[in-house]
Formats: C-alpha cells, structure tokens, sequence
C-alpha cells in the first residue's frame, strides 16, 4: 500500500524522463552482437600440422536463395596458417573481413598426421574459447582435414553435414560407428586413464559421379595467408568428383597422441561392451552361409577387480532374431524370424573373438580404453598407486560373449 501511495506522487515527468531513457538504451546499443553481414559462421573446421604451426580450413555458411531451385545450405572453405590455431582465426579476420564465430561449429576434424602427436595442443584454442559448444563431434580424417573439408558431397550440399550425419544417434545405435566430443575428449585426457578415442573418417569417390559444373573457385592459403571454395551448390573446387564418407574405424588415443586403429568388428564389440548398439545388425553363418541377425538388446558392462593381480571382466549378452539369409530359404523359414543353436553358437565365438583381439590391441597400444585406470583410483587409491603404471600390463580378461534368441 505505501509503495503505491508512493507511486501516485511521483510527478508524470518522471515516468516520461525514465521511459525516454530506457527507449535511447535501448535502440543505441547493439548488445555485443555483431552485423550478420560481418559474421563468419563456422560450420566446421579442419586441422592439420605444418613446418611453421598449424594450417586450419574453416567451412564457412553463407547465404543462398530462397527459391525452390538454389535453396539449401552453402558454404565456402577458407584456409590459413599460423603458429597456433588462434593465429589461423585471426588470419581468417584479417583477409575476409568477417569475424569468425564458433557458437554453431558443430565438428572438428584432425588431420592423420596431427593426430600422431598430442591433439590437445591442437584444440587448445577450442577448450578456451566460450562460445564453443562442448557438444561438438571430434573426428580423425585419413590423409589431411582441410582436403576432407573442402571436398564435395555427393548427399548434401556441404561436406560437414555429410559427415555428421555418419556420428547421428541412429548411426550409434547400428553399433557400426563411435562418437566422442570435445568436452568428454579433454575429461578423458585430463583423467587418470589418460585414454580416449574418435572415430576415423575416411573419404571415397562415388562412383560415377562427374566433375562439378559450378562456377566456384578454389585455392590453397599458403604460408600466413588464406584461401577459399565457393560452390552454389556442393562445396569444393570446380572439376573436383563428389565423395562419399564413412566411419567404421575407431582412433584410438594415449596421453593426447593417436597410437592405434580399431577395424570395423573391434569397433561393433567397442560399441557392444558400452551397451549403445539397437537395432544394429551382426553377421554370423549356419552351414558356412551367411545369415544377418538384428540386435534387439545389447547388455554389455566392463568392470575390475583386484583380487590379488588385476583382473578385468568384459561380459557381453545380446537379445537377436534373424534378419536375412545369404541363401535362398523355404517359405516357412521366411516367415520365421527364430535364431536356431547353431546360429547362437556361431554368433557368440564370433563375438568373443571380437572382443578379444579388442581388448589385446588395447594392451599393445597401451590404451585404457575401458578406463580401467578410473575404475582403479575410484575404488582405491592404494590399489591404484601400486598398479598405475603397468595396469594394461598386469591385467588379465574374462571375456564372456552370450546370444539369446528373441524366440
């Protein structure tokens, strides 16, 4: 009641001088936003080492038309080199004139030979930097991340889309493909395991596809400078074929460096152990022919004990039905979609062996994958001070792989 008595005296001049005010604040201030016209979105990046530092590529978004001919997203890739990755955004500034911003950077893509020494370094800049996601996909490229960059998609029209879908949740879930961030890559490098992974890319003609036909240009940054591609359509240079990518191979990581590759099956049993696959397929074979069986639930844990020695159990139960056969079958048979024994059998020695030669690349390489080292220190820090530098060595596996028939 008093603050309205009190208000009801406050003169009307006052409340004009305070709206006055209010209203110049408000229209005389940009807010820290920068002109749209000025701003040069990042949609991914590209990093690869060179003599002098760092060459990063940057696929850019740009505008294109709202007409049912030329919409869609358009990008165009600029390349620059420096001693860090700062000194390749600023360079990035200082030849285009756009201000580079990472708030929708949504992948960064490590070059082969930059992911042989500590990638941190690399990332550095991203880890500091605020307006970076920490939900970004990290990925390793075969050959060189600014050539994957700036290439041409077959399925979309810039390549960083293409790729990310290969790291969707459906592709996770098919057990064919393991995704890591930047927030949960720099957790692990800073924990006591010390071990990481990503998925590794690899980039393939399509076949039959052509030459662009589009009037962009390309070129190549050299050293302290920049360059770009522009595509009305598909980024990438024009006369350049259009890729196609995958993901089925795993990086995997020890103290930041890149110190060994999973194939396609240690992938799927990587995938399998952490309990992400559904609805993902595996093969298998009934009288040497090949059948395809559908995952319908994937139980898979990794835990230690220490026991005496260290011993790791790596325990895998999977629910399947039959998807195909490679053969022709009676009628009956596709009707049906039971697993028989000797399918159940044939799965499950397939499946340990998988992740038996994962877990002994794991131990050559002498990656904590599993972070077995976290495991440790979390449930004793005497146990863990004895073994935390040979655990990988010391350790044995009980590996057990079970398939259930879903009928």
């Amino acid at each position: 009641m008093k603050l309205r008595k009190f208000l009801h005296t406050v003169p009307m001049k006052i409340y004009l001088i305070l709206l006055a005010v209010v209203t110049f604040a408000f229209f005389s201030n940009d807010f820290g936003l920068v002109d749209i016209q000025k701003t040069a979105i990042i949609l991914a990046a590209g990093i690869d080492k060179t003599e002098a530092g760092y060459s990063l590529t940057a696929q850019i978004a740009v505008p294109k038309g709202t007409d049912r001919t030329t919409g869609g997203t358009s990008s165009v890739e600029i390349e620059a080199e420096g001693q860090t990755v700062s000194d390749c955004i600023s360079l990035i500034f200082s030849k285009t004139g756009w201000v580079p911003k990472l708030v929708f950077c949504d992948l960064i893509v490590l070059g082969e030979e930059a992911a042989k020494e500590d990638v941190v370094a690399s990332l550095n800049y991203f880890l500091r930097n605020d307006y970076m996601p920490d939900s970004c996909l990290l990925a390793v490229c075969e050959g060189k991340a600014g050539e994957l960059i700036s290439s041409k998609s077959a399925i979309d029209d810039a390549s960083s889309l293409a790729i990310e879908k290969l790291f969707s949740d459906a592709a996770v879930r098919s057990g064919k493909v393991v995704t890591n961030t930047l927030k949960d890559f720099a957790i692990d490098y800073y924990g006591v395991s010390k071990s990481s992974y990503l998925p590794f890319v690899r980039m393939t003609d399509q076949a039959g596809s052509q030459g662009g036909s589009s009037s962009g240009s390309s070129g190549g940054g050299s050293s302290g400078g920049s360059g770009g591609s522009e595509s009305g359509g598909p980024s990438g240079g024009a006369g350049d074929s259009e890729k196609i990518y995958s993901a089925e191979e795993t990086a995997i990581f020890k103290n930041g460096a890149m110190v060994g590759l999973l194939p396609r099956e240690q992938t799927l049993a990587f995938s399998l152990l952490q309990g992400n696959m559904f609805t993902g397929t595996v093969n298998s074979e009934e009288g040497g022919k090949p059948v395809t069986l559908t995952v319908m639930k994937n139980e898979g844990s990794v835990s230690l004990k220490t026991d005496g020695a260290p011993r790791a159990e790596l325990s895998l139960e999977v629910t399947v039905r039959l998807c195909c056969r490679g053969t022709t079958a009676a009628m009956q048979d596709i009707s049906s979609d039971s697993v028989t024994p000797e399918i159940i059998s044939n799965t499950a020695d397939r499946l340990d062996g998988y992740i038996r030669d994962l877990w002994q690349t794991a131990k050559d390489c002498g990656c904590d994958i599993f972070k077995l080292g976290r495991m440790l220190y979390r449930s004793s820090l005497k146990e863990y001070a004895r073994w935390k530098d040979n655990l990988l060595d010391a350790t044995e596996a009980d590996i057990s792989a079970k398939v259930i028939s879903m009928k």
